[in-house]
């Protein structure tokens, strides 16, 4: 689903690397032993209007790429842009004046809602706090605009004087989204927004995303292992794998025509509603391989069914299948 879209990206990544490391304790400090891999040159681009879905198993690097991205971990290598501003260079820079004026423009909705808000706070606390950071609402505004974000994201005014904890989830992380959108921005990542969710609850969150981009003609990334959700809300589709993306096309081509084995067993899993009806369910032998110790060649191919003499040894080189349908793998070489 994309709104309003143009060919203004608005968002690009670069190669973007990011590497914790290992340490081992000794008696006189700690020393690094190895890496962990969890994104390995990340790319892609966004553009104005453009709604993301970023997939893969848990694990595989969505949330780390999302952290970087919005300078809440540093990054190990690569480069990233909103539109023409240098995102690394403004968080390494700690200009607070630029990083604030970054940070209004991209906000992030976290997956545990819970978690996320203070449990100390009112809900007017709680989305006030924002206007309180950037100075961008008068103090005789705020409790008006508090009353008109709770009613945007289908809450009464009356819950401003509540707690967190007098909530349901889905009503959480409605204040979460409140609160992202206090600063007016033009881009957020939504990092599994309801997968903490009921499932009935999970369509009313969906559909307030796609009612909030019309709105307010929001761009998004959508991060989730939900394939469900993707579909339903995603314009473009990335499959994401160990640190790698394997795989980028529109909603269309990647769940109609799915061209990497690993995407072919993803699709597999979703649910079919109708009880009469065989899924050809893909079962992927032995378990993902640490990010530590990442395989050579593809990924991939300790668990692929398509492995090639050439996949253990040979890295793939991201081609374009068909338009606007790119793949990394040397089935299509």
């Amino acid at each position: 689903m994309n709104h309003k879209l143009t060919e203004e990206v608005l968002l690009q990544a670069v190669n973007v690397v990011k590497y914790f490391p290992v340490l081992k304790s000794k008696i006189l400090g700690s020393k690094i032993t190895s890496w962990v891999h969890a994104c390995d040159g990340v790319n892609l681009h966004i553009r104005t209007g453009e709604v993301v879905g970023l997939v893969g198993e848990s694990g595989c690097g969505k949330t780390t790429f999302a952290r970087v991205i919005l300078g809440l971990t540093g990054p190990t290598g690569g480069e990233a842009y909103f539109k023409d501003v240098n995102i690394f260079e403004v968080f390494q820079s700690r200009d607070r004046r630029r990083i604030l004026q970054l940070r209004r423009k991209m906000q992030l909705v976290f997956q545990n809602p819970y978690a996320s808000l203070n449990p100390r706070w009112t809900v007017e606390n709680i989305i006030a706090e924002p206007f309180e950071i950037h100075k961008h609402v008068e103090k005789s505004e705020r409790r008006e605009k508090v009353s008109n974000l709770l009613s945007l994201v289908g809450l009464e005014d009356y819950h401003a004087e509540r707690y967190p904890h007098e909530f349901s989830g889905g009503q959480r992380q409605r204040i979460c989204i409140a609160r992202a959108l206090a600063v007016e921005p033009e881009f957020i990542i939504w990092d599994e927004p309801v997968s903490s969710l009921d499932v009935s609850i999970r369509a009313q969150i969906l559909n307030l995303m796609r009612d909030l981009q019309n709105k307010l003609n929001l761009t998004y990334l959508y991060i989730s292992h939900d394939l469900a959700s993707v579909k339903h809300i995603s314009g473009t589709v990335m499959v994401m794998y160990l640190g790698k993306i394997v795989e980028y096309g529109s909603a269309e081509q990647v769940f109609q025509s799915p061209l990497h084995p690993y995407t072919v067993a993803l699709l597999s899993a979703i649910p079919i509603p109708d009880p009469t009806t065989k899924s050809q369910r893909v079962v992927l032998p032995g378990e993902v391989p640490s990010p530590i110790n990442p395989p050579s060649g593809c990924r991939f191919h300790p668990r692929c069914p398509k492995a090639m003499a050439a996949c253990r040894t040979e890295e793939p080189v991201v081609r374009e299948a068909a338009k606007g349908h790119v793949v990394a793998c040397h089935l299509y070489d």
